[in-house]
């Protein structure tokens, strides 16, 4: 496979559904258009429940034959995958721009982290390994295969529609499973059907990797409920997730569950931490695609010695940050997804002032951009403090000591990132382990997410860790299997 991108990949109109390119049987189109410019980007034929069916049958048939390729094989062609993704940078950042309203920071820290992640899941074939166990029964062994699970349904979201789509696509396909991708509709291409283009270069076989295009309320459930899929990845809100794992859990077809679900991070700042560093942290980790990442800040909780410090200089600099055009290299928040979503903003704002917050900086949104808005004077009561914001929106809590900001950091009924900035690394430790988070950042921002570290929340967060090692346990399966080599004294 010659790696050199010479054209760009063509129609992203029609659907990969059971190894063959072709629309939507639903009746029903979708419109994706361009959240800063409203430009109509594409129009989909939308897939129905009947091509879920076949999507999930012809997985099933292709994946025993992709299983039993070697592991050398399928490392080859996530090397083909990541040599595509350098030949293709520049075409993949213009569509995350384009469509999902990325800044051209945040478009190059995708994907230069979806290409991360398929480099990693290259050496995850030759990673699965099996067990040989000790048996008290004469003459018996005791091996322990592992195995992929089969299917894989993957539901991925719009906000990091390419990364949060091929952490869960490369693992699986790297350890021979077959894999099923209902992106979002904001993002159709940029979470799925530019993924299908390049494993389709790469060398994937037909049938093993389709995406659909489809209404939630026409084949949500049914992705679900289906009886193909053993696992089913899911990355968005709580509250689909809720639903999600009931299905699984509790249908007719028992799956394997992975839900990525919502956050409200604290950024813990003590009061021997250094003033100028946890203000640059605080600025990316907030503001990076416009607020709208699961583990972006979402409670800023200041030691009361260095709150006016904190505050003043934050506010500067959030002042300073461009705002516009994505397209622009300069431009650091851009447009949020939707208008949907900037009515939710719009809302928080006016229950912030409501509820008693200062704006310290705000303004008035031009088409799908909201301005970044800081607040003060925030308790732990308010809404902007309690709920899970995903924008351009961040409010500042005064913690007495530490043991106050330890506390304010853990009320809340998520936990999936965190961070405690402080000039003691030993005491930043012991804080973070006692933060009730799936991840704690000591003097960094809590947007992390490294390829070979376990990536997941506690509590409402979800279940499940992505990445590395993790991933490996996430998408195979252990099989026992014991071979009696000579007579066995049975006790009747």
């Amino acid at each position: 496979m010659n790696a050199k991108a010479s054209t760009r990949y063509g129609d992203f109109g029609l659907l990969p559904i059971a190894g063959k390119w072709r629309e939507g049987a639903s009746g029903r189109r979708l419109e994706v258009t361009n959240p800063f410019s409203g430009q109509k980007l594409l129009d989909i034929a939308m897939a129905s429940k009947a091509n879920l069916d076949e999507a999930y049958r012809a997985a099933a048939k292709a994946q025993p034959d992709w299983a039993a390729k070697g592991p050398g094989e399928r490392a080859a062609v996530m090397h083909r995958a990541v040599a595509i993704f350098d030949a293709r940078r520049d075409e993949i950042i213009d569509w995350l721009v384009r469509e999902s309203g990325s800044t051209r920071i945040k478009a190059a820290i995708e994907w230069g982290s979806a290409r991360a992640i398929t480099l990693e899941a290259a050496g995850m074939p030759s990673r699965s390994h099996g067990r040989v166990l000790a048996s008290d029964v004469p003459n018996k062994q005791s091996l322990v295969y592992r195995q992929p699970l089969g299917v894989v349904g993957v539901i991925s979201p719009w906000n990091f529609p390419l990364h949060l789509s091929i952490r869960s696509v490369a693992p699986a396909l790297a350890l021979g499973n077959a894999v099923v991708v209902k992106p979002a509709s904001d993002t159709p291409v940029t979470g799925g059907l530019l993924l299908a283009r390049i494993f389709e270069e790469a060398g994937v076989p037909p049938g093993v990797l389709s995406v659909l295009v489809g209404a939630g309320s026409e084949i949500g459930d049914a992705f679900v409920e289906h009886p193909v899929p053993a696992f089913i990845s899911f990355t968005g809100s709580t509250d689909v997730g809720r639903g999600i794992g009931r299905i699984a859990s509790g249908g007719e077809h028992l799956k394997h569950v992975a839900l990525e679900l919502g956050g409200n991070s604290p950024f813990v700042v003590l009061a021997d931490a250094d003033v100028e560093a946890t203000v640059n942290a605080a600025v990316v980790g907030k503001f990076l695609h416009q607020g709208q990442i699961c583990m972006a800040i979402n409670r800023i909780i200041v030691e009361a010695p260095l709150l006016e410090a904190f505050t003043k200089r934050f506010v500067e600099r959030v002042k300073a940050l461009p705002v516009g055009d994505p397209d622009k290299p300069e431009t650091v928040v851009g447009p949020v997804i939707n208008m949907k979503q900037l009515d939710a903003l719009r809302a928080k704002v006016a229950k912030a002032k409501a509820e008693g917050a200062t704006v310290l900086l705000g303004g008035e949104p031009e088409g799908n951009v909201m301005p970044p808005h800081v607040f003060g004077s925030v308790t732990a009561e308010m809404e902007i403090a309690r709920e899970e914001i995903f924008g351009p929106l961040v409010g500042i809590q005064s913690a007495r000591d530490a043991g106050h900001a330890l506390e304010l950091a853990n009320a809340s009924d998520y936990g999936l990132s965190s961070t405690v900035f402080t000039g003691d690394v030993a005491r930043g430790i012991e804080f973070a382990r006692r933060v009730r988070a799936g991840m704690t950042h000591v003097n960094d921002m809590p947007v992390n997410d490294d390829y070979n570290a376990p990536f997941g929340g506690e509590k409402n967060s979800g279940l499940g860790r992505f990445n590395g090692d993790w991933a490996i346990d996430e998408f195979t399966t252990d099989h026992w299997i014991t071979i009696q080599t000579g007579p066995r004294p049975f006790p009747f």
